[in-house]
């Protein structure tokens, strides 16, 4: 099959991987906020996505980025850890697989501790890329997490990316448009922590607007550390090396509000 111009083939060896993709990107388009990298076909050897064509960002942009992540968010999830409609099991992100839920959770933190944190928490342990000690201090937190001890308890599931780092907001003339997600149900402010973890241009720009256009409340920047833990575990269980360390130093700022 030969390639139309302006398009791409995204390869995916694994049918999970690709159909966790295409359904996370349809999910997100249906918000109507946020533009997606439009998904042209599903083939079984990858995905045929629209080419964009980027250009450097601007604050114009990023702000408005800001304010259509909001609306992004706003448009809601069955549940945390709900999965984009149409797809059946766990998602994906990277090459680890992401659980997702199929009854109603207690309350976002107790998701977040047994289903962000706690699987990846264990296979970081048991390649042993964290200590005993180590270990102790994340779980921890998945105790707090799980008792309501943490502030922050967002009212209802958000529409996430989940995988929101600099590399997935492509920038095109027409502004920013998100590709590779891991969407599910889950804390708006995740998706802002992952921002601001590895940079993004213009990230002040896009919290501001962000911020004003979803009212979030105040003392969330305290929490970014709560919210980055679950990349962090992914990157020890991927990368090991200084990844362990940073997300032991993001517990213990976590324990501390």
């Amino acid at each position: 099959m030969n390639q139309v111009p302006g398009t791409f083939l995204k390869r995916h060896d694994r049918p999970g991987p690709r159909d966790a993709e295409a359904a996370g990107l349809r999910w997100l388009a249906a918000a109507d906020a946020v533009p997606v990298c439009p998904v042209l076909a599903v083939r079984d050897d990858g995905l045929v996505l629209e080419r964009v064509e980027e250009v450097r960002p601007t604050p114009g942009a990023a702000e408005e980025f800001g304010r259509s992540l909001a609306r992004t968010h706003a448009a809601g999830a069955e549940r945390f850890g709900a999965p984009p409609p149409g797809l059946d099991g766990d998602g994906w992100i990277a090459a680890l697989p992401l659980p997702m839920t199929t009854a109603e959770p207690a309350s976002w933190g107790s998701f977040y501790a047994e289903q962000r944190l706690r699987p990846y928490l264990r296979a970081a342990r048991d390649a042993g890329d964290l200590s005993t000690a180590d270990a102790g201090v994340l779980e921890a937190v998945c105790e707090r997490l799980g008792a309501g001890d943490l502030p922050g308890e967002p009212s209802a599931p958000a529409r996430l990316h989940g995988d929101l780092w600099s590399g997935n907001v492509l920038w095109s003339r027409e502004g920013a448009v998100l590709i590779d997600p891991a969407a599910h149900g889950g804390h708006p402010e995740t998706d802002l922590a992952m921002l601001a973890l590895f940079g993004l241009p213009h990230l002040d720009r896009v919290l501001a607007a962000y911020t004003e256009a979803a009212s979030t409340p105040p003392g969330w920047r305290r929490r970014v550390a709560l919210h980055q833990l679950h990349p962090l575990l992914v990157h020890t269980v991927l990368f090991g090396g200084g990844y362990a360390g940073q997300a032991v130093r993001a517990a213990r700022e976590t324990l501390a509000l």
